[in-house]
């Protein structure tokens, strides 16, 4: 049977050709658009990124940070220096996911979820864009090769050469020098982002924070041509960086551990002048930490060990340390009283235990409380005698003590670059009614005369005022700075010498305090015994906690960290002074047997020889005349 004759639909046919045409048409019309769409949103929407990646790719400027100067001791011994480090810098525009980047790091390095929270919060501070962070320092040969061999997984991340902020001498000069810290947002908001392009680090504290511009220098560059990857092909041009200066400090170390080694393992101060210069010889604070813990991040749990520490290491306690001066204070106020007119040095005043003022019943107390009789200048500054200053101020009155005591250095900043100094407090009747809203009283005024009371002083600050009596009135502004790449500081704003209607008040106010030391009643004579010089010092006691009226100290009952403070100052040799030193020891008690031994083993250290005798430059043996005149 035959099949039956099919007749073609031509008419469909072209209907199905020309919907498949359509289709086809409408598809590419589709990808074209798409197309469009996308080089729009990359040419117009993302231009502006990635013309700066399609540049970075072909040319990028990349900073050379310079090298920082260098810190020296006045014998060149290096404080600190640049300690060549490798570390992981990571650049998060090459990175695409960082976050899982980050997580690959920790994964390689086997390191904590600890440190990946420091990772991230490194990343996520301000900076600029294609600048490589740094996100670990000071990386082991062993993570160098676990980065190199899992390079593929960690896009933007490299290996970097550079030099470190480090401190041979640790914690020596913690307090002086102090130390250099990671840029942190509010310091990176303030800085000119030119200058500090490729550096992390800058001072903090101390003369690393104070002559910041002299030591950071100048930054440099290099045009390279780099690939997709960031890797540099080659440079095409390259502009030097300028390094920082070199500082050399007046500090010394042998003195500064001499010093240290004084002081013992007790909390306190001890701080060293050259009365004839400014020069600071020695700056101790203790305790102290290393300042190397600082530079590249310290952990949180060794910030707060630190931090909470009762004795409080981070604590400068040389320029902040805010103690009463006590007796410290009484040759200063001996030169007002004598400028002043109110007393000779031949004044006697009758000491029966206390002094009371006119018209009142309280009696306000010598140390010594049977009295030492009848006392002249010379004898009350031997003895320390408390109700002979007590007549003293008052013969003042609040407003000629302030005055002069201000001439001192008391209440100002001395200091020619430790910019952490605090100025203190010297009170006043103003100071008073504008912060107590009360009138001063005349008991006020005595117990300012033997430094008590509202007035507050650092070691620092009777250091100097230790000095003008040393250098009789010619002030020299303490400094750490000897020379900065050669160049002497310069004082922009010197202090007005102190200038006496007699100058020989000065010699008088001397003699008294060499009668502490060498007088057969000098309230320091102990620490004196054996010595090739002449000493003038003058001890102190800064109560901690207030006694009552007719109440007797008794260590006994007072806890160890409520006992008085320990002061003593003194210089040396007494006729051609050479050195100043001031020194507190906390809750050390006693100035005279305590602080005083502490000054006499730095003036011999900076005074004797290697062999234990005099140097020959500051000779001036203690003539048998002058011995038979103080017995």
């Amino acid at each position: 049977m035959s099949q039956p004759i099919r007749i073609k639909d031509h008419e469909k046919d072209a209907r199905l050709v020309r919907g498949r045409v359509v289709f086809g048409a409408i598809a590419v019309v589709t990808l074209i658009g798409v197309l469009i769409a996308r080089l729009y949103f990359l040419q117009v929407i993302q231009y502006e990124y990635h013309s700066t990646l399609s540049e970075n790719n072909r040319v990028h400027v990349q900073p050379i940070p310079p090298t920082r100067g260098l810190i020296f001791d006045r014998n060149g011994v290096v404080v600190a220096d640049n300690r060549p480090s490798f570390s992981l810098s990571m650049t998060r525009e090459r990175s695409g996911d960082w976050q899982q980047v980050l997580d690959v790091i920790v994964e390689v390095l086997e390191l904590t979820p600890e440190d990946r929270v420091i990772f991230e919060k490194r990343m996520r501070q301000g900076r600029r864009p294609f600048e490589p962070v740094p996100i670990l320092f000071e990386l082991t040969e062993e993570q160098i090769a676990r980065i190199a061999v899992n390079q593929f997984r960690l896009p933007g991340v490299e290996v970097v050469a550079q030099l470190v902020r480090h401190y041979p001498q640790g914690a020596h000069f913690a307090h002086s020098v102090g130390y250099m810290g990671r840029i942190n947002e509010k310091e990176l908001k303030t800085l000119d982002p030119v200058s500090y392009s490729g550096t992390h680090q800058i001072g903090k504290t101390g003369i690393e924070r104070f002559y910041e511009p002299e030591l950071h220098g100048q930054v440099g560059y290099e045009e390279v041509e780099t690939n997709a990857r960031g890797r540099v092909l080659r440079v095409l041009k390259r502009t030097e960086p300028i390094s920082g200066k070199d500082i050399v400090l007046s500090l010394d170390i042998k003195l500064q551990e001499a010093a240290e080694a004084a002081l013992g393992g007790r909390r306190g101060a001890v701080v060293a002048l050259d009365p004839a210069t400014g020069e600071v010889l020695a700056m101790v604070s203790q305790p102290s930490f290393d300042p190397n813990l600082f530079v590249t991040g310290i952990s949180f749990k060794a910030y707060s060990e630190l931090r909470d520490s009762i004795d409080r290491p981070l604590f400068n306690r040389v320029l902040r340390g805010l103690y009463p001066p006590g007796s410290t204070i009484k040759p200063a106020v001996a030169i007002a009283g004598l400028d002043a007119g109110v007393v000779t040095a031949s004044t006697r005043v009758f000491d029966p235990g206390y002094y009371m003022l006119p018209n009142y019943d309280h009696k306000y107390r010598n140390w010594n409380r049977t009295g030492d009789g009848f006392v002249d200048l010379d004898t009350a500054i031997m003895r320390s005698n408390d109700t002979y200053f007590y007549d003293l101020a008052h013969k003042l009155g609040i407003d000629r003590l302030s005055s002069y005591l201000s001439k001192f250095g008391i209440g100002q900043k001395v200091s020619l670059d430790m910019f952490e100094e605090s100025p203190g407090l010297m009170p006043t009747r103003e100071w008073k009614r504008v912060t107590r809203r009360q009138a001063w009283f005349p008991g006020e005024t005595l117990i300012l005369g033997i430094g008590q009371g509202y007035m507050q002083s650092t070691p620092l600050q009777l250091a100097q005022a230790t000095a003008l009596v040393a250098n009789k009135g010619v002030w020299n502004r303490p400094h750490l700075a000897k020379t900065i790449e050669g160049e002497k500081p310069k004082d922009e704003n010197p202090m007005p010498d102190i200038i006496l209607r007699d100058p020989s008040d000065w010699t008088k106010v001397n003699h008294g305090m060499q009668q502490v030391m060498h007088g057969a009643r000098g309230t320091a004579r102990k620490a004196s015994i054996g010595a090739q010089y002449r000493i003038a010092g003058k001890s102190g006691t800064a109560q901690v906690v207030a006694i009552k009226q007719g109440e007797k100290y008794d260590r006994s009952k007072v806890q160890e960290r409520h006992r008085d403070h320990a002061l003593f100052v003194g210089f040396a040799p007494a006729d051609n002074p050479k050195i100043v030193v001031s020194v507190m020891v906390e809750n050390g008690e006693s100035g005279s047997g305590v602080a005083a031994p502490v000054v006499r083993q730095v003036m011999d250290a900076w005074l004797l020889d290697q062999d234990g005798r005099l140097k020959a430059e500051y000779a001036s043996p203690i003539s048998a005349e002058a011995t038979a005149r103080e017995e």
